[in-house]
């Protein structure tokens, strides 16, 4: 089977739709998946676009969709709603993006969604998102060679210091709950890989974590926010991190893999 692999998305649909064309994607006759590693929403302004185009992917059974902790985001926002709290709309859910995405899905504005927060989450409840896509994602996908997540797999985290952390495999995360999940969404991968904790004889996919992280402050390469700034993927040992933090540099990362 060969996988266009992509991660963080973002709502960003033309910039998605440009570089699937630019490998290929929509000539190939060959059986192929589109695999998205998390956040399809929350930065770009195609919420409805990027909704139908995934949707239509389900129908055709064309796609696999990894659950990243921008779609927690999402549902967590809901959940106040669903309680009646409409301020939930604003702080880390308004500068995240999430509230941008709800209220596209929705047709709300800003003031009637939060003034009227349980009647915008029953619209929120009949979309294609929380019923079609929400449905469909996985905490990973495996394949014989790789594994796909958003942030990294659950590991052992180990407090060092104060402001250091550190990662440690265990070899049980295929059967990790949801609380552990739910952390390892946000996880930066690049790290824990540095740490160690990786899969024996597979790659880890990931997204989640800008991958100009890896580049400046792992490989010493380049700034990580800068003019020189380099948002490729980056590969290391266990890892292939493809977050191009599509935002700041109008890219998205693809990777073409045959397994």
């Amino acid at each position: 089977m060969k996988y266009y692999v992509v991660a963080d998305v973002h709502g960003y649909y033309t910039i998605l739709k440009a570089t699937l064309e630019d490998k290929g994607y929509f000539e190939d006759k060959e059986p192929h998946k589109l695999i998205i590693c998390g956040d399809i929403f929350d930065r770009g302004n195609e919420t409805l676009k990027m909704q139908s185009f995934i949707s239509d992917l389900i129908d055709k059974d064309e796609v696999i969709l990894i659950r990243g902790n921008h779609e927690d985001l999402m549902v967590d926002m809901a959940h106040d709603f669903e309680c009646g709290f409409g301020r939930s709309i604003l702080g880390v859910n308004y500068s995240n993006g999430t509230s941008e995405s709800f209220l596209a899905l929705t047709n709300y504005d800003l003031v009637d969604a939060k003034f009227n927060p349980k009647d915008a989450v029953k619209v929120f409840y009949e979309t294609p998102y929380y019923n079609q896509i929400l449905p469909r994602m996985l905490d990973y996908y495996e394949t014989d060679k790789y594994i796909f997540v958003h942030g990294w797999i659950p590991c052992l985290t180990l407090l060092e210091s104060r402001d250091k952390v550190r990662y440690i495999y265990q070899g049980d995360w295929r059967d990790a709950n949801k609380e552990r999940w739910d952390e390892a969404r946000w996880t930066n991968g690049m790290y824990a890989a540095k740490c160690g904790a990786i899969e024996p004889n597979k790659t880890i996919v990931c997204g989640h974590f800008h991958s100009s992280y890896g580049h400046s402050l792992l490989e010493g390469k380049c700034s990580e926010f800068g003019k020189d700034a380099d948002f490729s993927p980056y590969y290391a040992k266990g890892i292939i991190a493809i977050d191009a933090c599509t935002a700041l540099s109008g890219k998205i990362n693809c990777l073409v893999l045959e397994d």
